[in-house]
C-alpha cells in the first residue's frame, strides 16, 4: 500500500465556524457551508441539525475554529469550543494546529432546580471546567488524523483516510475521547476533533545543500491522565503515567536525493509500572511508597503485554537512583522485570553516572543498549512508496517524573538515530555526524529542548530542568539557577494547585461520573482542604512577625529580661506551629477530591 497523502478522497473537518448567539439557543455553523450546522439548546443543551432558515438572526455572532466536546454536569450541557489557534508547522503535508484558547459555552438554564448541595457541587464542577479551559499543549489537524506514527498508518487499509477524522485516530492519544461521545452519537462528523496532547516542533536543516524537515510530535496517552503528584505508576490495568510515544519524522529532498523520502524513529516513556505514590505532605521531596499488592506481577505484565503487542521488542532503559527512595523503587522494579524473559531491562543510574557535568557518561549507557536499539531500526520509505525498513521494537525510558532525564537520554538516542537516517541516504558519510553541522545541530538541539519544556508543563507545571544537557552538553550557572526556580516551583504547585487540577483532568476524562442519583463525589470528607491553607498561612506569618518583631525589641532594649522571655516564647509558638503544619501536611496540601490515585 502506498500512503494516501496525495489522494483527494480523504475526510476533511470544517476549519472556520460561526458561533451565533441566541438567548434560547447556540448556534454553530461552517462559514464554507452555513446549512450544515447544529443548534444547542441553551436550557437543556439538546443537540439538532440545522433545518433551514435560523428565524431570530439578532443575536451575537463570532468565529470560532472547532468544537472540541461536551460534558453534562449537573444542570446540563457545556460546550467546549477552540476560539483561537496557531498553525506550528505540518505533518506529512498536511497544516497542524495548536490550540492557543478555548472556552465552555454553558447550557445550564436548568440551575435554578438544583438543591443546595448540588448548587455547591456545580459550583465546584465549574470551577474545574475554567482550568481545562487553560489545558496546554493541544494539538489537531482538520485534514488528517496525527494520533498515528507513520508506520501504523502505512499498515491501514485502502480507504481509510475517508472515514472521519474520529475514526482514524488511536483512542489512546484523543485528549477528548471521552466529551466527543454526544456529537458521536448525533453524526456531526465534520466537527468533531480529535485532539492529542503533548508537543509539535518542526525545524528544517540544510545538511550540505540537502534539505529535510525534521518533525518531533509526542503524543500523551489518557489511560492515566494527570499531574506529575496525583499520577504515579501504574494502575491495575496497566496503564502508566506521563506515558509518551515521541516520533521523530524525517522528511527530505535536495540535490543528493532526487526524490522524497520519509523516515520515523519511535520512542517511548512512561513511569515505572508498578503500584506506588508519592503523596504531597508539605516536604520537598516527600517519600515514595511501593502499594504492597498480590496484582503487581500481572500488573507490569499486562503493561509490557500491551507494548509488545504494538510496537515488538521492548528494550528497558531505568535511570533511577541506586539510593534512597528511588533505589528501593527501582530494586522493586528490576526484579519484576527478572520475571519477564522477553524484556530486555537495562538500569543506568543517570545522577551517578552524568551528574557534576559528566554528561558524555551517556555513551556509558549507549554501549550497554547500543546492538539492541540499533536493531530494533527505524521505519523508511522509498521514492515509490514502498517500504525499505521497519521499526522492529521500541526504547522504553523512564526515571521517576519520566521528565528530565528522560528527555536528555530520549534527545541523545533520537541523534543516534538521525546520524543513522543521514547515512542511510548518503547526505552523511560514515564518518559524518549531526554534532559537526552546528547551525543544524542547534536547530535539532531546541526541538529536544521544547518539547522537553511542554511536556513538562503539562505533568509538573513547569519547565524541564537539565535543559542545558541537551542544549550544550553540559551545566551552565544560568542553567543551574533556572532549574532552581523551577524546583521551587514544582514544589508550590505540587502541594497547593494540583489537586484540583487532577480533578478537572478526572472530569474531562470521564473518570468521575457526574450522577444526580447518588451522593456527589465532590464532598470532601474531613479537612475542608481549601479552608486551610489559608489558616496555616496565617498562623506561620503571625507567628514569624510577631517573633521578629520581640526580637527587634531586644535589640532596641538590651538585655531586658521579659522582653527576651517573650521572643523566647513566640519562637516556640512559632516553631510548634510549623510543627502541627507539617505533621499535618497531607491535609493542609491541594489534594484531589474526585477520585481515587490507583
Amino acid at each position: 500500500m502506498e500512503i494516501q497523502e496525495s489522494s483527494p478522497c480523504h475526510f476533511k473537518l470544517w476549519s472556520e465556524l460561526e458561533l451565533h448567539e441566541f438567548s434560547d439557543r447556540f448556534v454553530i455553523k461552517p462559514v464554507e457551508s452555513p446549512d450544515q450546522g447544529f443548534s444547542l439548546s441553551r436550557f437543556d443543551g439538546n443537540i439538532e441539525k440545522l433545518n433551514g432558515d435560523l428565524g431570530n438572526t439578532s443575536g451575537k455572532v463570532s468565529t470560532i475554529y472547532g468544537v472540541a466536546g461536551t460534558i453534562r454536569l449537573l444542570a446540563g450541557l457545556h460546550v467546549l469550543v477552540i476560539t483561537s489557534r496557531k498553525e506550528v508547522g505540518t505533518f506529512l503535508g498536511y497544516p497542524v494546529y495548536r490550540v492557543m484558547s478555548m472556552k465552555f459555552l454553558s447550557c445550564n438554564e436548568a440551575s435554578k432546580f438544583l438543591t443546595n448541595q448540588e448548587k455547591k457541587d456545580e459550583s465546584y464542577f465549574m470551577t474545574l471546567l475554567t482550568v481545562v479551559e487553560s489545558t496546554m499543549g493541544l494539538y489537531y489537524s482538520y485534514d488528517t488524523d496525527i494520533t498515528l506514527n507513520l508506520q501504523r498508518r502505512f499498515k491501514l487499509a485502502d480507504g481509510w483516510m475517508s472515514k472521519p477524522i474520529w475514526k482514524q485516530a488511536d483512542p489512546r492519544f484523543v485528549w477528548n475521547r471521552n466529551i466527543l461521545e454526544e456529537l458521536i452519537e448525533k453524526k456531526v462528523d465534520g466537527f468533531i476533533i480529535p485532539l492529542i496532547q503533548g508537543s509539535f516542533q518542526t525545524g528544517l536543516l540544510k545538511l550540505k545543500n540537502s534539505p529535510a524537515t525534521v518533525t518531533l510530535i509526542s503524543r500523551r496517552c489518557t489511560r492515566r491522565l494527570g499531574t506529575r503528584m496525583w499520577r504515579r505508576g501504574a494502575n491495575l490495568e496497566g496503564d502508566t503515567a506521563n506515558f509518551i510515544e515521541t516520533e521523530q519524522l524525517l522528511e527530505f529532498e535536495g540535490a543528493r536525493i532526487s526524490f522524497l523520502q520519509k523516515s520515523t524513529c519511535l520512542q517511548i516513556r512512561g513511569s515505572i509500572p508498578l503500584l506506588w505514590e508519592q503523596i504531597v505532605d508539605l516536604s520537598y521531596k516527600p517519600r515514595l511508597n511501593i502499594i504492597d499488592h498480590d496484582q503487581t506481577s500481572k500488573v507490569v505484565e499486562r503493561h509490557f503485554n500491551d507494548l509488545c503487542q504494538r510496537y515488538g521488542d521492548i528494550l528497558v532503559a531505568d535511570l533511577t537512583d541506586k539510593n534512597g527512595d528511588e533505589g528501593r523503587l527501582s530494586m522493586a522494579y528490576a526484579a519484576e522485570m527478572e520475571k519477564l524473559q522477553k524484556i530486555r531491562y537495562v538500569s543506568f543510574d543517570f545522577h551517578h553516572s552524568c551528574g557534576n557535568s559528566n554528561f558524555d557518561n551517556i555513551e556509558l549507557l549507549y554501549d550497554q543498549v547500543a546492538e539492541d536499539f540499533e536493531k530494533q531500526g527505524y521505519f523508511f520509505i522509498g521514492k515509490e512508496g514502498e517500504v525499505l525498513s521497519e521499526q522492529k521494537g521500541i526504547m522504553r525510558t523512564n526515571c521517576v517524573d519520566c521528565l528530565d532525564r528522560t528527555n536528555v537520554t530520549q534527545s541523545f538516542l533520537a541523534r543516534k538515530c538521525l546520524n543513522s537516517q543521514l547515512q542511510r541516504v548518503g547526505i552523511f558519510s560514515s564518518t559524518d555526524c549531526i554534532s559537526m553541522f552546528s547551525e543544524d545541530f542547534e536547530i535539532f538541539k531546541n526541538l529536544w529542548v521544547d518539547q522537553g519544556d511542554e511536556i513538562s508543563l503539562e505533568y509538573s507545571g513547569t519547565h524541564a530542568l537539565k535543559r542545558d544537557l541537551v542544549r550544550y552538553g553540559k551545566q551552565t550557572m544560568a542553567g543551574m539557577i533556572k532549574d532552581g526556580i523551577s524546583a521551587l516551583s514544582r514544589y508550590y504547585l505540587n502541594n497547593f494547585q494540583d489537586g484540583i487540577r487532577q480533578d478537572a483532568i478526572d472530569l474531562i476524562s470521564g473518570r468521575c461520573d457526574v450522577n444526580t442519583s447518588r451522593p456527589s463525589s465532590a464532598q470532601l470528607n474531613g479537612f475542608e482542604t481549601f479552608s486551610y491553607i489559608p489558616v496555616a498561612s496565617a498562623l506561620l506569618i503571625g507567628g514569624l512577625t510577631v517573633t521578629s518583631i520581640t526580637l527587634n525589641q531586644v535589640g532596641v532594649a538590651g538585655r531586658n529580661a521579659q522582653t527576651i522571655v517573650s521572643s523566647v516564647i513566640c519562637a516556640g509558638v512559632t516553631a510548634g506551629l510549623m510543627a502541627v503544619v507539617k505533621s499535618n501536611g497531607r491535609q493542609i496540601c491541594s489534594k484531589p477530591r474526585l477520585c481515587r490515585l490507583i
